[in-house]
């Protein structure tokens, strides 16, 4: 079996997924090296045009129902064969998850490339968040195009750092005039600090960022506010330290948490509310099943739960 590379194309009707597409699959340096499976979920305005494709073919096959999109038809497909790479365009009303858990063995995403309207988008996030949250939480790129010269790009920032903290942001204003997003976001609280103090309404930023950048943490010393999460499973002075986090909406409320050492932890009742001063270890736990970040507990005091409870970005 041989893996065969996904190109994965996001977006709402009328967010140029199709135009995209067309320019893409009509570049020789894209379609001159293997056969494509153009899968397309949805039917917008603009027309493909098979005649102008590049590479030695094209193959279409059309997804016409959120219900169609499943393991038996992708197997059907791929069993059929004769494509060296898959090309996605996917109905913006579905979620990614559909065509993650439906793609057969041996698909991978290569890329995935969401694509909004600046003119729209933010209506759409306010009225269908999860959708889009869903389109850019795991996407390679985010290109808002339609742009307007000088308009204010710190919103469409913020909403994709809020998903995705790695994905490349890109304004297009017109035909090869394109802009990267350049905008820094520095922590809300100072690493280098002998005892970094993370303020209630950090907690969600702090949580996302030491999970994904750990060894910057490691040896450092934190004063923060959470809950107590315990379980059997876990030996003898040591419990769960966390909030409950909302990434999106409230469908999405779940405790995010770190392993934490402490003497005192049989003392301790689930869902305490704790401020704890602890030094963070990166390594390798059975709780974890690989490296992470621990926490090791040198000050504990009860205290007045979060407003809110839960945390968010």
């Amino acid at each position: 079996m041989r893996d065969i590379p996904v190109y994965l194309f996001t977006g709402f009707l009328g967010a140029g997924k199709t135009s995209f597409i067309k320019e893409t699959l009509e570049n020789h340096e894209f379609g001159d090296d293997g056969r494509t499976l153009l899968l397309i979920c949805e039917n917008g305005e603009v027309r493909y045009e098979p005649e102008k494709f590049v590479g030695p073919g094209v193959r279409v096959e059309r997804i016409k129902t959120e219900a169609e999109l499943n393991d038996v038809n992708l197997g059907r497909i791929n069993r059929q064969g004769g494509f060296d790479r898959v090309v996605v365009e996917m109905n913006g009303m579905w979620e990614n998850q559909k065509l993650f858990a439906a793609m057969p063995d041996g698909w991978l995403i290569a890329q995935e490339m969401a694509l909004f309207d600046t003119r729209t988008f933010m209506m759409y996030n306010k009225n269908m968040r999860q959708l889009c949250f869903n389109k850019m939480q795991t996407a390679d790129m985010v290109v808002f195009n339609r742009c307007e010269k000088g308009f204010d790009k710190m919103p469409y920032h913020k909403e994709v750092r809020i998903a995705n903290r790695n994905s490349l942001i890109v304004y297009e204003y017109g035909p090869n005039d394109i802009e990267p997003d350049d905008i820094i976001d520095p922590l809300p609280y100072d690493m280098n600090a002998p005892k970094i103090k993370i303020e209630d309404e950090w907690y969600a930023e702090w949580y996302r960022d030491i999970n994904e950048n750990e060894d910057d943490y490691d040896g450092k010393t934190f004063i923060i506010k959470g809950r107590v999460a315990l379980s059997d499973e876990l030996p003898q002075g040591q419990f769960a330290f966390g909030r409950h986090v909302m990434t999106c909406c409230e469908a999405d409320i779940q405790f995010a948490g770190l392993l934490a050492y402490y003497s005192g932890a049989e003392k301790l009742s689930v869902g305490d509310w704790i401020e704890i001063t602890a030094k963070v270890r990166c390594e390798y736990t059975e709780a974890y099943k690989e490296k992470g970040p621990v926490l090791y507990i040198r000050k504990l005091e009860r205290c007045e739960a979060c407003s809110p409870e839960v945390a968010t970005f």
